[in-house]
């Protein structure tokens, strides 16, 4: 017996388990998920940081046994699929481990979301009744707390009230001119008229 299966025994983890990957997947997301929750803890996290944290809550809520009834067997296509995503998902925590050593937060950031990703899919086929969010989803929530968080507005536009309050100004004084150029014409316009009239009496 290899020493890696050996290892697996004394953990109680059955190689020929056909369902090993969901087991694996949910152990791989939530080291990954620790390892950046240390990194950015320190600091105030950034809405792309916080996003990418609660996709893989989100996923990872809930995570069912292989036993569970509504895990259901797949078919040996569904297995290949497992199998690339978990290929995929291993090469992403390469790189990630690669951006812990350098330091690389951003880069961290950007992985575990690819990370959580693979491991949504993996979930979705052993266990297809359970609806998980998008990241998107996650994403547009956490920057409108975010945004409230820091008391922004529209974080799209740089000072956006001082740009509001200049247009409605410039509005209102074209529409302060033209009010005036229109009665000044209106009263003309009757002095003419007055004019006239007394002149035509006379």
């Amino acid at each position: 017996m290899a020493v890696n299966e050996a290892l697996a025994r004394d953990r109680g983890i059955d190689l020929d388990d056909p369902k090993l990957a969901l087991r694996i997947a949910a152990e791989r997301l939530s080291t990954v998920r620790y390892i950046f929750l240390v990194q950015i803890e320190d600091g105030i996290a950034t809405a792309p940081q916080r996003a990418s944290l609660e996709y893989a809550d989100a996923v990872l809520i809930g995570w069912p046994e292989n036993d569970a009834p509504d895990v259901v067997d797949l078919d040996e296509q569904q297995q290949a699929q497992i199998g690339e995503h978990m290929h995929i998902m291993e090469e992403h925590i390469r790189r990630y481990a690669d951006m812990e050593r350098n330091g690389d937060i951003d880069g961290m950031t950007d992985t575990l979301i690819r990370i959580t990703e693979r491991v949504a899919e993996i979930r979705r086929l052993y266990q297809p009744g359970f609806l998980l969010p998008t990241f998107a989803e996650i994403r547009r929530v956490v920057q409108q707390e975010w945004d409230e968080d820091m008391g922004k507005i529209d974080p799209k536009e740089p000072d956006p009230t001082a740009e509001q309050i200049e247009e409605q100004t410039e509005a209102a004084d074209k529409h302060q001119q033209a009010v005036s150029s229109e009665h000044e014409h209106d009263r003309d316009h009757h002095a003419q008229r007055h004019e006239t009239h007394h002149g035509g009496a006379q």
